[in-house]
């Protein structure tokens, strides 16, 4: 993705790519003791491992939760009575109505990902900026106002009644399903355009589909279901006030993805009091303070646990910054101080970072605070941390072109000798366990090889 620091334009490697993949050449040139942690490049963008999984699975589940936004629930009967007009097909071809209802669907959905990928990597620079940020945050605020109730997003008439009508055959339930987004916009626009700006932000097709294509399961398996099994469907809750709540949450959603937005250019510790003033407002407002009548028993513990979820997503947010011991004790960068590591024979970490970048936050959170890294740190070896949020520094722009800085993050590690050794070189954020064997790797020096 590209990345404009101030003063000249860099790109960011893919994730996960180490300096000798980024040239082509072969993983198993890589060092040994490296070749089994980065063996394959990881997907593009911040997520993978667990990460990813677990991101997948909270899109899923918001994805299933649209299903009972105002604009969608309406459409669960009429989705029942359009499969349920072909009950009388066999099992098989009945399935691939529902198969092309949700590829319609997901097809739709997974485009406007990848389109809002590809944006992104052209528009990488632009998403850094904290106006556009700032920007971005308040376009997302102003959408949940909608979905709070304050204003209401309308498509034109004709435009809903031409997305609606039916059509015959297998073409028919693969255009309701394409379509299906046009006439569920008023509810889920707010929530995909946070989505769309996130999956710009990471710059990755492959993200974007993948992102996309989950959300677009969730909303559409649970249509498929029931459409599958629409004989056997007897009664489905009445809508009412209680689908105005689950639009109510998806707004939240919409408000702690601003959040998200804006902490990179706040203060670290207001970015943690808002997000946590955000969690704890969600959890009052959602499981007590709105006075949505109960239609079912269910609602009422439903109600109560979200709420609760909102107020220990908040202590936890608090708690973890307030008890997370002290981090690694990093220096502004000199000639001077090169020089004092290598009189000292110390191997030398460099961090390239700025204060918009969200893996860079990560590392310092994370990694960057873990004990045993803050004492090798400490201990071994001189930690000099490169500011590139603004630009303008002479030295800065003299360090990218030295050390070939492509964006940010990147963490490079020199020898004793000062000299740089490139495999060790990291472009992302990495957990604790794998760091400390890069530092371990360091200290060792050429004598691995490298």
């Amino acid at each position: 993705m590209a990345v404009k620091l101030g003063y000249t334009k860099v790109y960011r490697y893919p994730t996960g790519y180490p300096e000798w993949h980024a040239k082509g050449l072969p993983v198993d040139s890589a060092p040994a003791g490296l070749a089994g942690m980065v063996s394959e490049p990881k997907g593009a963008g911040p997520l993978h491992g667990w990460a990813m999984i677990w991101t997948l699975v909270g899109i899923f589940v918001g994805g299933i939760a649209l299903n009972l936004t105002p604009c969608i629930y309406p459409l669960i009967p009429i989705t029942v009575s359009y499969f349920g007009g072909r009950s009388g097909l066999r099992q098989g071809k009945l399935l691939i109505h529902g198969a092309c209802y949700v590829g319609g669907l997901s097809l739709t959905n997974s485009v406007l990902g990848i389109v809002a990928a590809l944006t992104g990597a052209l528009m990488g620079a632009i998403l850094q900026n904290p106006v556009v940020l700032s920007v971005v945050a308040a376009i997302l605020v102003f959408f949940a106002t909608s979905l709070f109730g304050f204003w209401e997003l309308r498509l034109p008439s004709g435009l809903i009644q031409a997305a609606s009508k039916p059509y015959a055959g297998y073409f028919g339930t693969l255009f309701m399903g394409l379509t299906l987004g046009v006439v569920a916009a008023p509810c889920i626009g707010p929530f995909v355009l946070g989505l769309l700006a996130w999956v710009a932000s990471m710059g990755s097709p492959w993200l974007g589909f993948i992102i996309f294509f989950t959300l677009s399961l969730g909303l559409s398996l649970p249509l498929f279901f029931l459409a599958i099994f629409s004989g056997q469907i007897e009664k489905l809750p009445r809508s009412g006030e209680w689908m105005l709540w689950v639009r109510k949450l998806m707004g939240w959603v919409l408000v702690g993805m601003a959040t998200y937005f804006i902490r990179p250019i706040l203060p670290k510790s207001l970015g943690v009091f808002l997000f946590a003033v955000v969690a704890i407002s969600a959890g009052l407002h959602l499981g007590w303070i709105d006075r949505t009548r109960p239609p079912f028993k269910a609602f009422q513990w439903i109600r109560r646990v979200v709420g609760i979820v909102g107020l220990v997503m908040a202590f936890i947010v608090i708690g973890s910054w307030l008890i997370r011991g002290p981090g690694v004790s990093w220096q502004a960068y000199s000639d001077e101080l090169l020089l004092e590591a290598r009189r000292l024979k110390k191997p030398v970490i460099i961090d390239f970072y700025a204060d918009w970048c969200s893996p860079c936050l990560k590392l310092d959170k994370v990694t960057f605070h873990d004990p045993e890294t803050v004492k090798q740190a400490g201990q071994d070896f001189v930690m000099i941390k490169v500011n590139l949020t603004r630009g303008g520094n002479p030295v800065y722009e003299r360090l990218l072109r030295e050390y070939g800085i492509k964006g940010v993050p990147t963490i490079v590690f020199l020898d004793n000798q000062g000299k740089e050794l490139p495999a060790l070189r990291l472009v992302d954020f990495v957990q604790p366990n794998e760091f400390l064997m890069r530092m371990a790797m360091a200290k060792k020096g050429p004598d691995t090889g490298l």
